[in-house]
């Protein structure tokens, strides 16, 4: 018999009650959704406009005055100011805050969960909320509307520090490191990971990442294994690997130090400090992506490193001709290409920036200005900071000059 001939199709009882229960599924399981979802409790406050672009100075000030000083809550492995896009990001542990030069709110955007690192690169500002498996809550925020440019999230570290350069952000905790690109895709994971999808890619799961620094296409990890505790391993990767899930390593080095910390990593190869407890000493090794060393030189003992901390996130920052560490007690700057120290400012207390090919870095009594090629200090600017007394971290916001001391910044103009 036809369609046509059975007559029309009718809805009956048990078809509604069907729909309905069917339609009530639904909405109970979206409901639930919404209300658990991290999303619904965001607090997101983009700037109506991008604001427009502040040039940095093009001559050093004879004094510096205080325009702000604004709360800003410790961010764990970034020590410095965080700035994107000449913006200014201050946090208060849950809420991130983008600032003009003159310290005025642009955007903001925050969450009830924990916020677990905090960086930047690619003109956005990346933040990272700690939720129930970890601290891989991540979303990416232009820097100048606050406007959302990704999101990701996935089981991580409970407590890592951020890492960066100007190609990736991520995470670095004693069991993994992981690389983000800016799309919010990770392009690396090492260490040990919780849910597998395929066995035996990872190659070195069982040992003890003990620092991480990345740079364009390289990412150096110095790590302690458990088959010789009393030797480091330095190992150097791709930041872009075929595969994500699977390591490309491209030179592997044993370190007869398990203290073995990196302080910077260049385009091709690592600085390494090696504190060498028990001789009382420490060196600063350079050594070459392929594994050649360019050398070494026997250094004072780092106050941030007489017991290495697992993992470790040296104080750096880098200037147009130079690349620099602070060790808790003296500034030293680095050669780019072979990461060879050229400088060191015994009175430093915390990292610097360049402006009009001068280094300023901060110094008890102010921001010494020094000629970048030959290390000269020119002079001091006064800078009052009451009473306090720890480590100071300068950053750049437009013409801006920004001091991070703990849990506080300052611009000063």
């Amino acid at each position: 018999m036809s369609d046509a001939a059975r007559g029309p199709l009718r809805r009956t009882r048990a078809d509604v009650i069907g729909v309905g229960a069917v339609t009530a599924v639904a909405a109970l399981a979206l409901g639930g959704a919404w209300f658990t979802a991290p999303i619904r409790d965001v607090e997101h406050s983009p700037a109506a406009e991008a604001q427009p672009a502040v040039e940095a100075p093009t001559q050093v000030p004879d004094t510096l005055s205080p325009v702000f000083e604004l709360a800003d809550a410790p961010v764990p492995g970034h020590p410095g100011p965080v700035v994107a896009d000449g913006a200014l990001i201050t946090n208060d542990g849950h809420t991130v805050t983008a600032r003009t030069p003159d310290g005025e709110e642009i955007w903001s955007y925050g969450r009830p969960e924990e916020l677990c690192s905090l960086g930047a690169a690619w003109d956005d500002v990346v933040v990272v909320y700690r939720t129930g498996v970890g601290c891989g809550d991540a979303v990416s925020l232009d820097a100048t509307t606050g406007e959302y440019d990704g999101t990701r999230s996935a089981i991580a570290s409970e407590s890592p520090l951020a890492v960066s350069s100007n190609d990736r952000v991520g995470v670095v905790g004693a069991d993994r490191v992981e690389l983000w690109r800016s799309d919010m895709v990770r392009t690396v994971e090492y260490g040990e990971v919780e849910a597998k999808q395929e066995p035996d890619l990872q190659p070195n799961e069982d040992c003890t990442i003990t620092s991480a620094l990345t740079r364009t296409d390289a990412l150096a990890v110095t790590e302690v294994c458990p088959d010789d505790p009393s030797v480091s391993w330095l190992r150097f990767q791709e930041t872009t690997p075929e595969d994500a899930r699977a390591p490309e390593i491209t030179h592997e080095q044993r370190l007869a130090d398990p203290g073995a910390r990196l302080v910077a990593v260049g385009q091709d190869g690592a600085a390494v400090y090696l504190p060498d407890a028990e001789n009382g000493s420490a060196r600063l090794l350079s050594v070459a992506g392929g594994g050649s060393e360019h050398g070494s030189r026997a250094v004072a003992q780092a106050p941030t490193l007489t017991d290495p901390p697992t993992p470790f996130m040296p104080a750096t920052a880098d200037l147009p001709h130079h690349m620099s560490w602070f060790d808790g007690q003296r500034l030293y700057l680095l050669t780019p290409e072979t990461l060879l120290i050229d400088h060191v400012f015994e009175d430093a207390v915390g990292t610097g920036v360049a402006v009009a090919d001068l280094l300023l870095y901060p110094t008890a009594e102010g921001i010494a200005v020094a000629d970048g090629s030959t290390g000269a200090v020119q002079r001091v600017i006064p800078v009052d900071r009451g009473e306090y007394a720890g480590p100071v971290f300068l950053g750049l916001a437009g013409d801006t000059i920004v001091e991070k001391r703990d849990d506080t910044v300052t611009g000063l103009r």
